[in-house]
């Protein structure tokens, strides 16, 4: 998979461009835990924010 970068994160953009998805669609896959290729971690007590983890191995995998 030539067009990841060496790092071994990604990006919520670029996994949804990888995927041909929207940014939101990757987030809430995410946070919903449906996506398995990385997780969402709330960020506050109101669950209004989240931090995002993708791992490139897993998204080269589901892809």
């Amino acid at each position: 998979m030539n067009e990841l970068k060496e790092n071994k994160n990604v990006s919520v953009s670029e996994a949804a461009q990888l995927l041909g998805k929207s940014e939101q669609f990757v987030r809430v896959a995410l946070q919903r835990g449906i996506l398995p290729i990385g997780v969402a971690i709330k960020t506050d007590e109101n669950n209004r924010r989240f931090n995002y983890h993708i791992s490139r191995k897993k998204l080269e995998e589901y892809i």
